[in-house]
């Protein structure tokens, strides 16, 4: 069954580690095999490699491009999942690591980073309610008005 991809204009998508852009126009194409295929939104930076899920995501997100688990990319994915695991204690968020880590031993890299973006999104809901707990103190010393 072909994978139908519809490309807004100048959007960018990895195919099989080549970076296609696309013209001036809507477009549409029509995978007719397996390929290993990221939009742009779907590619994670090196610099973005900033939170303890984004460094599960982006070796995943390599290993999906590559099309296999090079020991030291699935190392660092092991690492990373086991320290964020040990500091999570939500029981669905856990049973989601356990998916993605399930998911990234049998090759189906494309779903794990599925998962890896609610890891993503639950890190992002912590840091915010972090962030609502911490008061703004006033400025002291030089920078003070």
């Amino acid at each position: 069954m072909p994978l139908k991809l519809s490309l807004k204009p100048g959007e960018k998508v990895v195919l099989n580690g080549a970076v296609i852009q696309n013209g001036d126009r809507r477009t549409t194409l029509l995978l007719q095999n397996k390929a290993s295929v990221l939009r742009e939104k779907d590619i994670m930076q090196l610099e973005d490699v900033n939170t303890p899920a984004r460094r599960i995501y982006f070796p995943v997100m390599m290993m999906y491009l590559e099309g296999s688990d090079t020991p030291d990319v699935y190392n660092e994915f092991a690492l990373r999942m086991t320290e964020f695991m040990s500091a999570v204690r939500n029981a669905s968020v856990l049973e989601e690591c356990v998916a993605i880590s399930r998911d990234v031993m049998s090759g189906d890299y494309y779903k794990a980073l599925s998962r890896c973006r609610k890891l993503m999104d639950y890190e992002t809901e912590r840091l915010a309610d972090v962030s609502k707990c911490v008061p703004n103190t006033p400025k002291k010393g030089r920078d003070a008005a």
